[in-house]
This record gives structure tokens, sequence and C-alpha cells, in this order.
């Protein structure tokens, strides 16, 4: 199936019944008085979030969903039927927001959530609803309320512990077929990406977090140089970002530092809050060099880059040094979890004593 990550659809929601205005007519029942029902909701358009749904294919190609109007009331107290909802079913991560006012309606970032994204227009009131003791034969009704329009912007964000960059070639895809159980394309010619993959890294029967690995980014991908900057949004509900450096490049004009510089830049010309979350460097290829050689280039590319944070030398293609940095991984997301949940529960209130002046 296509990974499709953006959609724009057009909701209509049905608008309500109007009301009725009738009276009683029956033999031998004079002046039966007003009898006129309501009329029926109009249906409204439901998103609901589905873990077993992992694209937005479905929205590409149909754009435009319309629920029926509710029926109006009749006479004999009847009131019309209210139409039933359309329910549309969108993947986990998904945001879903109002083109007209840029406003966010809702992110769905739960299996099952549900959010009525086009309200169903309320039905009318009949002529029963206006009867009082000195307006016995009301004439008036109320015409059923419309259903909201809205043009909609859906945007698919993968949710994921973990998030890889790098350069195209910098052995993402290698790294996390080693460690997971996802298998990726893996070539050796840049952009063999082209759509997010996601892998369970399990360390341990009851510890596993999700690895994301996006297309590679280039230099003036702001500008929109390869794959531009499409599929950076499935990083930022991430709580780590792994920065693959190859730093041992078979083209011998390649400059590791400045490379791991231009990805740095384009990633701060994105987003800003996806530049300040937590990043490590992790220097790939290192069975590309001899041991000698390996130490004298990590300790250069650490100096000349000048990178004073977390450090990893892995070889995804042997799977050296790949078990120490996942169980790394692992202690940082469940430190980083228990402060969130932490900083989710509400401050206790402290504790006053009234003053009792007779004590």
């Amino acid at each position: 199936m296509k990974f499709i990550d953006e959609a724009k659809i057009e909701v209509f929601a049905g608008s309500g019944g109007n009301g009725s205005a009738s009276f009683r007519r029956e033999k031998f029942v004079p002046r039966g008085g007003p009898d006129g029902g309501d009329g029926g909701r109009g249906g409204s358009i439901i998103a609901v979030a589905d873990r077993n749904i992992n694209t937005l294919v479905d929205f590409r190609y149909t754009r435009a969903f319309r629920a029926r109007p509710g029926e109006g009331g009749r006479g004999a107290d009847c009131n019309g039927k209210g139409s039933d909802d359309i329910i549309l079913r969108m993947p986990v991560g998904t945001v879903i927001t109002d083109l007209a006012t840029s406003e966010v309606l809702v992110d769905l970032a739960h299996d099952g959530q549900r959010a009525v994204i086009a309200k169903g227009g309320k039905g009318g009131l009949g002529n029963l609803h206006f009867k009082t003791s000195t307006n016995r034969a009301p004439r008036q009704f109320t015409r059923g309320e419309p259903g909201e329009e809205r043009e909609l912007k859906l945007e698919l964000k993968v949710l994921a512990d973990v998030g890889l960059l790098g350069m195209p070639n910098a052995g993402k895809s290698t790294f996390i077929r080693a460690v997971s159980a996802a298998r990726p394309k893996v070539a050796d010619y840049p952009f063999t990406t082209l759509a997010p993959n996601l892998g369970v890294v399990r360390v341990d029967i009851d510890k596993s977090f999700v690895i994301a690995d996006i297309p590679g980014l280039i230099e003036g991908a702001a500008d929109g140089a390869g794959l531009g900057h499409r599929f950076l949004r499935h990083l930022a509900r991430t709580r780590l970002l792994l920065h693959l450096v190859d730093i041992a490049p078979m083209d011998a004009g390649t400059n590791p530092v400045y490379e791991a510089r231009a990805i740095v830049g384009e990633l701060r010309k994105y987003d800003e809050a996806l530049y300040n979350k937590p990043r490590w460097l992790v220097l790939n290829k290192t069975d590309m060099l001899d041991e000698t050689e390996r130490v004298r280039k990590i300790a250069d590319f650490i100096r000349d880059y000048g990178w004073e944070g977390e450090v990893f030398s892995i070889s995804a293609l042997t799977g050296e040094g790949c078990k120490t940095l996942t169980y790394a991984i692992m202690a940082h997301i469940i430190a980083t979890r228990a402060a969130e949940e932490a900083a989710a529960q509400p401050a206790a209130e402290p504790v006053t004593q009234s003053y009792d002046p007779t004590l």
C-alpha cells in the first residue's frame, strides 16, 4: 500500500429536519389542538483513530464526505428520524486542522479516540412546543439548523519514541534492521528509503520502544532539495533523536563534520522545538576502519564538530555497539516517561491549620 501522510478533505454535516405545524384532525374530536412533531437531527462526521490503519491513502482519492439531513417532523406528534453519523477511521497520530482558521481541531494520539469534526444540525421544533393557554392553535414552528461544513487538512505524524536523522546512506535503514524486526530496503545508492519505517526494539520481555527511520536529509532540504522536509513531521512526537554519521565515507571528498552540521542546520530551519529535542550522536560504519584509525577518526570528529553530548560508535552492519546503544536508549526513555508522568500529576495542596484562640 502506498504511504500517504497528507490529505485535504471536505466534510458536510447534515442539516436538521424542520419542525411541523400540524393540528389533530379526528372525527368526534373538535379542536384537537396542535400535534406537530420535531425535526430529526442531521448526521455528524466523526473521526476515529484506528491502530490497524497506517496511511491516509483512503482520503487521497475520496475527498468529500456528506452526512444525510434529518427528517422533518410530522403530525400526530411524530418526530422526524435523525440521520446516521459518518465514521471516518484514520491512523493513530493524525492531526486534523481547519484550513479556514488554521485551528487544530483534534490530535488523534490514542487508539479508539473519537472526535466530532463536523456537527450535524439540530432539528426544528414543531408547533406542539408553542401551545399556551392563550395560544391554543399555534402555527409557529422552527426550521432545522444547518450542519457544519469544513475544509480540513489531515496530517499524519507517526508515533515513535526514537527518530533517526542522517544523510542518505548513513546507515539508518541498516541500523533499524539490526535492532528490530523491521526490514526496510537497503541498497548502495542514496534515497533508498522513500517513506518512514517503524521498528519495535525489544530490550527485555517487558521493555521495548519504537524507532522511526525517515528518508535522509541533504543540505538545502529547506529549499526543496532531495525529499525536503516532508517527512520531518514524523519526528515531532519522539522523545530522542539519533543523529547517524558515516564516519568512514567511501568518497574521499566527503567531510563527515560538514555533513553533520548541515543536517543540524536543516533541522533548525524546519522547527526550533525539534532542534531542541534530546539528540545523541551515533558514529556508524566503524567496521570499515582498523582499531587505530577508528580511535583517531572518532577523536578528530568529536574535536572538529565540537560535540559535548552523548556519543556512541557502532557498526550497524556487524551489530557492534548496537546492544549498548539500545540499552542506553531504553534507560533514557524510562526516565523520560517517569518525568512526564510526574509532571502530569496535580501538585498536592498545602495543608493549612486553623488558629483556635481557646487553646
